[in-house]
């Protein structure tokens, strides 16, 4: 009596159902955290993560931005561009609400569930970064790498290397280019804060010139603000520290009281 051999059988490979908020997550949203390089979670696009906004999923499944890219759990990365935070894709011509629905899907995709995404996403963003740029800059006055003032910032540029030069956003056009005349061509010039929130963190009123030595706290000013031009404008932000003086944003033409 001969034995019969016997083989396995062919596994089959089933697909189960998905749902605009439970489905199948691409093999490549599983790559880890690691690299120059994230993807964007409604373009797909991968840009640098310098350019990139990460946000984690809380507890209550609310939808919570990591500018700092330290909170525990799986990181969800959106492009730092106001046309996808408001839900879409920048090339997508599509009603406010069909954008915010694509933004909610991607999300809810990427997370693996439903995610509570804020209302005023972008106005969120905007405050915290530009609380963000206070800080970093705050550190970079106490720590003696931040003059404010047009006399005084000019005057330390000719004896000490300048890495960033920040500019109020409602400065007057004349001054404003008046001072940009003696900043060095490689030095980036940007304008991501009003001269009140310069002020602030000098203790005036108003200031309208900051000229920052080089280093960690000037780069990660950079970095900010070139997040917080992207929510701002409806485009794609430049890589930071590419803006120079040459290719700062018009602003209105309001007289600077602090120099």
């Amino acid at each position: 009596m001969m034995s019969q051999r016997w083989s396995p059988k062919p596994l089959r490979l089933r697909r189960r159902a998905t749902t605009d908020t439970d489905a199948i997550v691409d093999a490549d949203e599983e790559e880890p955290e690691t690299g120059p390089l994230r993807r964007c979670v409604v373009t797909r696009e991968r840009r640098p993560k310098e350019q990139m906004l990460r946000f984690v999923v809380g507890p209550d499944r609310a939808l919570i931005p990591d500018l700092a890219g330290k909170l525990p759990g799986r990181g969800i990365w959106l492009s730092a561009s106001r046309d996808v935070i408001e839900g879409g894709r920048p090339d997508a011509m599509r009603s406010s609400g069909a954008k915010g629905r694509e933004l909610v899907r991607a999300v809810a995709r990427a997370a693996r569930g439903p995610v509570q995404v804020p209302p005023d996403l972008p106005g969120v963003l905007e405050t915290a970064l530009i609380r963000r740029i206070g800080d970093y800059l705050g550190l970079a006055r106490r720590a003696g790498q931040a003059i404010a003032g047009f006399e005084k910032a000019r005057d330390w540029m000719r004896t000490h290397p300048v890495g960033l030069v920040l500019q109020a956003t409602d400065g007057s056009d004349a001054e404003r280019a008046r001072f940009r005349s003696a900043v060095p061509e490689a030095v980036p010039v940007l304008d991501p804060l009003t001269g009140a929130e310069l002020g602030r963190v000098f203790g005036h009123d108003n200031v309208v010139h900051v000229a920052l030595a080089p280093g960690r706290l000037a780069s990660s000013i950079a970095m900010e603000a070139g997040r917080l031009a992207g929510i701002r404008t409806m485009s794609p932000p430049p890589a930071a520290g590419l803006a120079t003086g040459r290719e700062t944003a018009e602003t209105k033409d309001v007289m600077d009281t602090n120099g």
